[in-house]
């Protein structure tokens, strides 16, 4: 059940997320995050390597996360890498937790204006922290010294106050070309805030085997975080087949997952699983531009069988002709999502 207060100024989110980011971390020292909890009326406890900060909130305690070792080499002289404060508790399930998301989300920017950072953690989040199995949503409100970003928490959407070097130094130097070594997708938009924001690196795919991985864990959290983000893509996916490179998929994911196939006629797309729009009439309005053949509806929030769905765009993709996984593209339109500049990190495609 969603236990979220938002009605009552001293416990809405949006009053916290302002709070957050007018607050004065102090360096991020103890003396300083001790002066911050005080200022905003919490009580310190715990032990120094795991401290609480108690805050009164039905959604629980605020988490500081001390500086560790895979924390160390990204800071400069902090104690602390993050601050973070749970808004709702949640039932597990993926449409709950994205619906929770979603009114967080669209509570704070009505406070705050629109994030200036949005996107995906993938399977590993800052400082390689693990992510929830339903999906890992983030927007941030990059700042400096400080951002503010509304993460996917464990028991539903949490504010994160965190040094902005930290986290960006920590991401960017993911770029190392190793596969997966980025999950997830990054977007930002032309806010001032991101004046000298960097861009890591992405790695490629270099087996099939690797593509199906990287393929499963996107499509199967796609509909839960588009939901929980209020976004909608649409990525089509061209393949080299030796005679040029043309549209293949076409995958398209707002509140639910589409997939349209577009290969030539001498595959037979029926018996690599796809179905037509009277096997799938949800998805009769979805294509718009194109009227494909063969589609599929892969559901909403929790749905989508990832790992089903990407054998299929694998297997098609080799029975269309297409030889390696870098002769599957990603179309550069798909970098454009609701006013962000979109990088898809985790799937370790090319994009042109």
């Amino acid at each position: 059940m969603n236990e979220q207060r938002g009605s009552t100024t001293q416990q809405s989110t949006a009053d916290l997320a302002r709070r957050l980011l007018a607050a004065d971390s102090g360096g991020w020292s103890p003396e300083g995050v001790k002066a911050l909890a005080a200022a905003l009326g919490w009580a310190w406890q715990g032990t120094p390597d795991r401290p609480v900060l108690i805050t009164g909130r039905p959604a629980g305690d605020a988490r500081l996360r001390p500086v560790g070792t895979y924390e160390e080499r990204h800071v400069d002289g902090e104690s602390y890498v993050e601050l973070a404060v749970p808004v709702a508790l949640v039932a597990p399930d993926a449409a709950a937790q994205a619906a929770a998301f979603r009114a967080a989300r669209e509570e704070v920017t009505e406070a705050l204006g629109r994030p200036s950072v949005i996107g995906s953690h993938g399977d590993l989040g800052p400082f390689f922290d693990s992510g929830q199995p339903w999906g890992t949503p983030f927007v941030r409100w990059r700042g400096t010294p400080d951002t503010l970003e509304l993460r996917a928490g464990r028991t539903g959407p949490e504010l994160v106050l965190q040094p902005t070097d930290p986290a960006e130094d920590w991401f960017w130097r993911q770029g190392v070309g190793e596969e997966h070594s980025i999950g997830g997708f990054f977007g930002s938009n032309r806010d001032a805030a991101n004046a000298g924001l960097g861009f890591p690196g992405g790695w490629t795919a270099r087996s099939w085997e690797t593509l199906t991985r990287s393929l499963a864990d996107f499509l199967d959290a796609l509909p839960t975080e588009t939901t929980a983000l209020g976004i909608r893509i649409a990525m089509p996916l061209y393949g080299r087949d030796g005679r040029g490179a043309p549209l293949l998929f076409d995958v398209v994911c707002g509140d639910r997952l589409a997939i349209a196939c577009f290969a030539r006629d001498e595959v037979d797309a029926a018996a690599l699983g796809w179905g037509t729009v009277a096997e799938h009439p949800g998805t009769a309005s979805i294509f718009d531009d194109d009227d494909p053949v063969w589609r599929v509806d892969a559901g909403g929030p929790g749905e989508p069988k990832g790992r089903a769905l990407a054998e299929m765009l694998v297997a098609t993709a080799k029975a269309a002709g297409v030889a390696e996984p870098t002769d599957l593209i990603i179309g550069g339109e798909a970098s454009y999502v609701d006013g962000y500049h979109v990088t898809y990190y985790g799937l370790g495609l090319p994009t042109g």
